[in-house]
């Protein structure tokens, strides 16, 4: 990615009303009309060719819904014009789920295309004939696919340079080494009888350093045992860290 050429997102959708939405906003917001980075939504009714501008039909098999046809859909992806070396990606519920390893590697390149699923699913010829990775943002249901193709864009471009006030907020938070984020403090040192743990106002970075690895650690053992499995090498203390800490005064 070089300076003449932001990062961008393509996103194919039946309902290109929804963008920017939320990425309109803030963070995200800000950079893309400082032109950080680039969002372009295209309808996909804009490749039908029938005068009612179809792009569904029953599955084959029978069944209930209906599932986006791969010709409307195929053609979609192909006026888009991308180029090769971007990836091509299906929001789906079947997908593989989007990790922040994953985010980091789509944030390093040009920008994905992302194609937002509808009704009762895509035609598994377009998908395997366009070469569509299908990616999942968690394990339930939506009613399609943008919601999850904002939360996507909104995890990547976060990670663009000069997005972010502070680069070091993006390397120390939930994921950034595979595990939780460690509980964050702030002003007003005592709150409804709780304080600011003795650590964190100790000014030993040292001591702050390890209390936050600590808590990292039993807080992903406790909330996420499928994580806290994949960094054993990580944390050897791994059989003492069973419950979610308790943020107690003396740290």
């Amino acid at each position: 990615m070089t300076t003449s050429s932001p990062w961008r997102a393509t996103v194919l959708t039946l309902f290109p009303e929804m963008f920017p939405g939320p990425l309109g906003a803030s963070l995200a917001g800000r950079a893309l009309a400082g032109g950080l980075w680039e969002l372009e939504a295209r309808d996909i009714r804009a490749s039908a060719t029938d005068r009612h501008r179809s792009v569904d039909d029953t599955p084959a098999g029978g069944g209930p819904g209906m599932v986006l046809r791969a010709d409307v859909l195929a053609a979609a992806i192909d006026a888009a014009g991308i180029s090769p070396h971007r990836p091509k990606l299906l929001m789906s519920p079947r997908g593989r789920p989007l990790t922040q390893a994953r985010v980091v590697e789509l944030a390093e390149g040009p920008g994905p295309l992302i194609v937002c699923g509808r009704f009762e699913g895509v035609d598994q010829r377009v998908i395997d004939g366009r070469g569509l990775e299908e990616v999942s943002i968690g394990d339930y249901v939506l009613s399609g696919g943008e919601i999850a193709a904002l939360a996507l864009i909104d995890a990547c471009v976060r990670l663009l340079p000069g997005v972010m006030g502070k680069e070091a907020s993006g390397t120390e938070e939930s994921f950034s080494e595979g595990l939780l984020e460690y509980p964050q403090y702030t002003r007003p040192q005592l709150f409804e009888g709780a304080p600011i743990p003795e650590t964190l106002t100790s000014g030993d970075h040292a001591k702050v350093a390890a209390w936050r690895r600590a808590q990292s650690e039993a807080l992903t053992a406790a909330r996420r045992p499928d994580l806290w499995a994949k960094i054993p090498a990580k944390a050897p203390n791994r059989a003492r860290r069973q419950k979610t800490p308790k943020n107690k005064t003396d740290g």
